[in-house]
């Protein structure tokens, strides 16, 4: 099996796990590597890598995802770094991979890139049996998410900070997974920009059917579901952010979460 990450670099089966000592960026891919049984093998986090807890709190801290301290990381010598495109910053990247031998790029677009990165790392760390057992749980929550009766389908304004208001365009990984239940993220910013700031108009709320205020990165809660909703008279919902938006193992309770989301489940 070819193990070809977000950036076209091939990688190699570790020929020794023992000696794997992994710095993870990305707080979904530091679940997913705990999932397959390599939190042994995990030396650093960020301090948003939080699931599972009881695991991720013996693993050191090295920063944040986009605000690491390099030089902690140089003294964990750690012989794989993980990151993620959207996530993390290049500059940052290119410093720590200057002295970190293998750098493991992801960047899942739709809910079905799960699949090719549960392999990937499994394949990298020669954990393939537990991502089988990933891919096979993924495909059975796709399954019944499909397979639920059809529903109207809904323009959202899926919001993820305030002061600036900000939403997500159609080519994110939140927008695909919305796409799953047939609802369509709208932006109201037109220019290219992923994750766009925008300003309340007349014109956005009319274009959209309901606004879903995301619990991450920006900590919506009901009160400010419930403000938003007096404000612009359009059905506002709060939405968990985790689920919508981490990829990894997270992805298959992220697609349960879908199914009571889509049938009016998620209050």
């Amino acid at each position: 099996m070819d193990l070809i990450d977000a950036i076209g670099q091939s990688h190699l089966p570790v020929p020794d796990l023992e000696a794997v000592r992994i710095v993870s960026l990305v707080p979904s891919l530091t679940e997913l590597l705990c999932a397959l049984g390599l939190a042994p093998q995990l030396v650093g986090r960020t301090g948003f890598c939080v699931h599972p807890a009881d695991v991720v709190q013996a693993i050191p801290k090295i920063g944040g995802t986009k605000d690491v301290n390099i030089e902690k990381i140089r003294r964990l010598a750690p012989t794989h770094l993980v990151v993620n495109i959207d996530e993390n910053e290049k500059p940052t990247v290119d410093k720590l991979a200057a002295f970190i031998p293998h750098l493991i790029v992801t960047h899942p677009l739709a809910p079905r890139d799960n699949l090719a990165l549960y392999r990937l790392m499994g394949g990298i760390f020669g954990a393939q049996p537990r991502a089988d057992a990933l891919c096979a749980s993924f495909e059975r929550e796709h399954a019944a998410l499909a397979a639920l009766p059809p529903r109207p389908p809904q323009k959202v304004l899926y919001c993820i900070w305030k002061d600036p208001w900000m939403t997500v365009s159609p080519d994110t990984y939140i927008a695909a997974m919305l796409k799953e239940i047939g609802w369509q993220c709208e932006s109201g910013v037109p220019d290219g920009r992923r994750y766009p700031a925008f300003e309340w108009s007349d014109e956005l709320v009319r274009s959209v059917d309901a606004v879903l205020l995301s619990t991450e990165p920006y900590r919506f809660t009901e009160a400010h579901a419930d403000a938003l909703e007096r404000q612009i008279g359009k059905p506002v919902q709060l939405v968990d952010g985790e689920m919508m938006s981490w990829y990894g193992s997270r992805a298959i309770d992220g697609l349960r979460y879908l199914q009571r989301l889509a049938m009016g489940e998620v209050s």
